[in-house]
C-alpha cells in the first residue's frame, strides 16, 4: 500500500523558558490547529499586558490584520485608537 494522500501527525513543539510560541514559527508560514491557539493565547496575554497590536506585529512578523484577527477570534476585548479625540473637551 502506498501512503500517497496520507499526511504525517503534527510534532508539539516544546518552549524552553522564555520562549514564545512566534519565536518556533516561521515567518510567513501558515499557522493552524494548537499552534494557532497557541499563539493567540500569547498575544492575547502580552496585548492584556499592554502591548499594541502593531508592536505584537512587529515581534511576531506577522502583518497587523493577522494578529487583529487572532486577538478578535480568540475572545480578546480591542482597546479604542489612542492619541487625540475630536469634539469638546469633557467638563470635569
Amino acid at each position: 500500500m502506498s501512503d500517497h494522500g496520507m499526511k504525517a501527525p503534527k510534532q508539539t513543539v516544546r518552549l524552553r523558558r522564555g520562549e514564545t510560541v512566534a519565536d518556533t514559527l516561521k515567518k510567513g508560514s501558515r499557522v493552524t490547529g494548537g499552534d494557532r491557539d497557541r499563539l493567540a493565547a500569547d498575544l492575547r496575554r502580552k496585548y492584556d499586558g499592554g502591548a499594541s497590536i502593531r508592536t505584537l506585529a512587529d515581534s511576531t512578523g506577522r502583518s497587523y490584520g493577522f494578529v487583529h484577527r487572532l486577538l478578535t477570534e480568540s475572545g480578546t476585548g480591542l482597546r479604542g485608537r489612542g492619541g487625540a479625540t475630536r469634539g469638546r473637551a469633557k467638563a470635569h
